[in-house]
């Protein structure tokens, strides 16, 4: 039986991802991951995988077994934006993804990427999905431009895999997200604030049209960004009509909510009163600091993907009650 390959696999998307393939009753799964962080580590408890493969390993694994392998899920990257030396990024974000790119083109072998959202920069150029609008944004940090990068190397390669789809993640959140430390979403953060202090401390507004705590993103749980995943990769076996559906695409809900909305969410999960205080944001993201993004998701739903997101309140309370479980 041939594999389906997960990078990323102990990160925060990839856990999930491989645990609902296991569900699926796919456990012909490589795993393949930086195994040495025990905080990521305890992410891969209960997965069913048949192989467990080090990163800095994996593409000298693939050249040679790539007759294996019926798919890959390239979920894996340094994904810290705060990273501010781009030889890092460019190792483990645009060259080993060009590395992959390049053997399922000649091993014929169908690819799904992670890209960003943070892509979009602070939106000037808007949030859409069109391939035509993709040479045009500007994205705020390195890690941005590190996957804006390849998409950009994606779109000019004349020789793809037989079915490839890039996937602009948009503000992800869920279980299996601890140990992202600083980067893991404001739900977790919240939640950790609520329950050690009795309160949430958000940004204040520094923009003229944004009241304090009404900057506005565009909030999806892990479950729907799996669901959008599983999509892909139902439609990929389909082929050759799969050739058609190959690009990028936004992966969000297409509707922005406030981060009062999402906090009130919190508290109300908790049956709690909310209490918020407002900080400044710090002078040194001020300029970079994104007030609003939303994605545009015509594209996904043209192709009839006809999955309903959770609502904001839907997840937050499904993502609270396992954290309180835990």
């Amino acid at each position: 039986m041939k594999q389906i390959v997960v990078t990323g696999a102990a990160g925060f998307i990839g856990c999930n991802l491989v645990r609902r393939l296991n569900s699926d009753g796919h456990n012909n799964v490589i795993i393949v991951d930086e195994f040495g962080t025990p905080a990521k580590n305890k992410n891969l408890e209960g997965l069913q995988y048949s192989h467990k493969i080090e990163r800095d390993l994996f593409i000298e694994w693939l050249l040679e077994n790539s007759d294996e392998v019926s798919f890959i899920f390239h979920l894996g990257a340094r994904t810290d934006t705060a990273e501010f030396n781009f030889r890092v990024l460019d190792s483990l974000n645009l060259s080993y993804s060009k590395s992959l790119w390049e053997i399922c083109t000649i091993k014929e072998i169908p690819l799904l990427y992670a890209s960003s959202a943070a892509t979009y920069g602070v939106g000037e150029k808007g949030f859409s999905d069109e391939h035509t609008l993709i040479h045009d944004l500007k994205p705020l940090n390195p890690y941005g431009l590190s996957k804006q990068l390849f998409d950009l190397f994606v779109l000019e390669q004349k020789n793809t895999p037989p079915f490839w789809c890039g996937l602009k993640f948009f503000n992800v959140y869920g279980p299996h997200e601890y140990h992202k430390g600083r980067m893991a979403s404001v739900v977790l953060h919240a939640y950790k604030q609520i329950k050690e202090t009795g309160m949430v401390k958000l940004f204040k507004s520094h923009h003229p049209n944004f009241k304090d705590g009404e900057q506005l993103r565009d909030f999806i749980h892990v479950d729907d960004i799996v669901e959008i995943c599983m999509f892909f990769y139902q439609q990929a076996n389909k082929l050759p009509m799969a050739n058609d559906l190959n690009g990028i695409f936004n992966a969000g809900t297409g509707k922005a909510r406030s981060f009062i909305d999402l906090v009130n969410a919190i508290f109300a999960s908790l049956e709690l009163e909310p209490k918020i205080e407002f900080i400044p944001i710090p002078a040194d993201i001020r300029d970079k600091y994104q007030y609003y993004t939303q994605a545009e998701m015509t594209k996904l739903l043209d192709l009839e993907y006809g999955k309903p997101f959770l609502s904001l309140e839907e997840g937050v309370k499904k993502y609270v009650e396992v954290l309180k479980s835990e």
